[in-house]
């Protein structure tokens, strides 16, 4: 079987339409995605959420209701029902590609009920010291899920089992507040953002009850059993006991009886604090390069004054690149989120060639940049914006057929000029033929380098320069690329074979 680089692809974005139909989607194209050169699929959250067949998922209801139940005004989530999830889980690993599920296991969000208990508050931007006594308050921690009524686990959430909440019933207005509940703390081994940036949002789970933990590990299994996922997207692991994840992660490969991948989402544009919950968990998780990608933020909005020969500078990828799942952009950070820093279009494919075309990281794309959105929304003065994400679609099938064939054996660095930088990836025995990348933010550019193939033409698949190169009798070529622009040169007759 031929050895194809990993890539891995967030297949939704915020604002992927509410119709139901994002399952039976993955199921039509999976073969397309197969022969695109991606290896697997990180699918949105596939449970109940507080808002029905409209939410996004990570206002989690009910982890157990994968679109089978009248839960929250809707039988389906907002991506179909449970069994076109399963349909498309199963058409995606019938044509070779592996599934990642999306874990949200810090918050609970629509509970049924009210209970009674006392609490004390704390500001949101302080978990340290309290602003005021224990009291009384009314919160809405009951989680009886009548709509499943007893269906697959009998667990019901109770304000015990969470830590803090930041709604009083009897106050509904006010969002000025952490209440931790009389009796605990905010879980330790978390973020040190606010002194502890354990509470997030909704009904925060309290990881130090065995409880807790234990239902966790139950649900964990139920979905590996339902669904035969390869393994989890875990969301905001910052503010999760980072001590749970090697026991969840050891539990459920247990159970598997097969390797599990896991990334987890620790938002930080901080190398250190990556570096810090890497070795906290183990090493037993990757993480996202979030460094990475405000590097890319910053060349895009900068342009030619922004100094290329940093781009891998204080990143995952480049100190620790077994750990590092690589990508541009993501739901969170695309136009009109919570964490807008959306890289500039015409930087985009520079970045893509980053990390796709470097041996380092497990490359991540994104649904927005792939197929292109059109979305309106609030922007943050209130008013309605139109957003417009184009596609990349052409570039990005181009790279990744660059990498399944071509990306192999020694890279080459020349990252040596502000404005133009470039790498060479030489093969070996299985793909031969090797590779050259060029890429600027300002002028044309030009720059010699090794391929390591001598006297072989050389040609840009990405169509952008349409002369091709030979290289000499020692295996140099000078290749080209056009402002703002990236190219990616090949062995004029290896890349006339099939991909």
């Amino acid at each position: 079987m031929e050895d194809i680089n990993g890539v891995m692809m967030q297949y939704f974005h915020w604002y992927v339409p509410s119709d139901g139909t994002l399952w039976s989607s993955v199921s039509s194209r999976a073969n397309e995605i197969a022969e695109a050169g991606i290896t697997a699929l990180w699918l949105p959250p596939s449970y109940k959420g507080i808002a029905g067949a409209s939410d996004v998922g990570y206002g989690v209801y009910d982890l157990y209701d994968l679109g089978e139940f009248d839960q929250k005004g809707s039988v389906r989530t907002k991506y179909g029902t449970r069994l076109q999830y399963l349909d498309a889980v199963a058409a995606l690993k019938a044509a070779g590609v592996q599934v990642y599920a999306d874990a949200v296991l810090n918050h609970r969000m629509g509970a049924d009920g009210t209970e009674s208990c006392r609490a004390v508050p704390y500001a949101k931007g302080d978990r340290i010291n309290p602003k005021g006594a224990l009291r009384d308050i009314r919160a809405w921690t009951h989680f009886a899920f009548p709509g499943r009524n007893g269906t697959y686990s009998d667990f019901e959430w109770h304000w015990q089992h969470f830590d803090a909440v930041d709604f009083e019933a009897d106050n509904p207005t006010r969002y000025d507040s952490v209440y931790l509940f009389d009796g605990k703390q905010f879980d330790d081994d978390v973020s040190s953002e606010f002194g502890n940036f354990a509470y997030l949002m909704g009904c925060d789970l309290d990881c130090q009850n065995k409880d807790v933990r234990d239902e966790l590990v139950r649900w964990g299994k139920w979905y590996l059993d339902t669904t035969g996922v390869d393994g989890f997207r875990l969301d905001a692991i910052k503010h999760i006991a980072a001590w749970f994840f090697p026991e969840w992660h050891d539990a459920l490969e247990k159970h598997a009886g097969k390797e599990l991948f896991m990334v987890g989402e620790y938002w930080a544009n901080s190398l250190p604090a990556l570096h810090w919950y890497i070795d906290d968990v183990g090493g037993r998780l990757t993480v996202f390069d979030v460094p990475l990608h405000f590097n890319f933020y910053s060349a895009g909005r900068l342009g030619r004054e922004y100094d290329l020969r940093r781009i891998l500078d204080d990143t995952l990828v480049k100190d620790r690149p077994t750990h590092a799942v690589t990508f541009v952009d993501n739901h969170d950070s695309q136009p009109l989120q919570a964490l807008e820093s959306s890289i500039e279009p015409w930087f985009k494919p520079l970045a893509y060639a980053v990390i796709l075309l470097r041996k380092d990281g497990y490359p991540c794309l994104f649904h927005a940049d792939y197929y292109g959105a059109e979305y309106d929304d609030k922007g943050r003065d209130g008013s309605i914006c139109h957003v417009s994400m184009p596609s990349h679609r052409f570039l990005i099938d181009t790279f990744l057929k660059a990498r399944r064939q071509f990306s192999y054996g020694p890279q080459y660095d020349y990252l040596d000029h502000p404005n133009t930088i470039g790498w060479t990836r030489l093969g070996d025995e299985l793909h031969p033929g090797g590779m050259a990348v060029l890429m600027s933010n300002g002028e044309d550019g030009w720059k010699w380098m090794d391929v390591g193939h001598p006297n072989t033409v050389y040609t840009d698949i990405t169509g952008h320069i349409g002369e091709a190169v030979v290289t000499n009798r020692d295996g140099w070529g000078e290749f080209r690329c056009q402002g703002g622009k990236v190219s990616v040169w090949v062995d004029r007759v290896a890349v006339s074979r099939p991909f």
